[in-house]
């Protein structure tokens, strides 16, 4: 079953129970580059495997990009 999450501000359908991690990975992003906000809460890196996506989650994904 799909849940709507928002993602940086655009709506999202994930299966209901995906994690953090899940969607991180479905993004294609490198969990050691990214930091998660959860409904106004950072999500500890260490939490992204735990911490099931509910509907009506926000979200907001931020990737680190080194250089000079």
């Amino acid at each position: 079953m799909q849940v709507e999450i928002r993602v940086n501000g655009l709506a999202r359908s994930v299966e209901r129970g995906s994690s953090v991690a899940a969607l991180v990975r479905e993004l294609g992003l490198r969990p050691e580059l990214v930091a998660v906000e959860r409904n106004g809460r950072i999500v500890r890196r260490a939490q992204h495997e735990t911490t099931a996506l509910e509907p009506g989650d926000e979200l907001e994904l931020v990737t680190m990009v080194g250089g000079g």
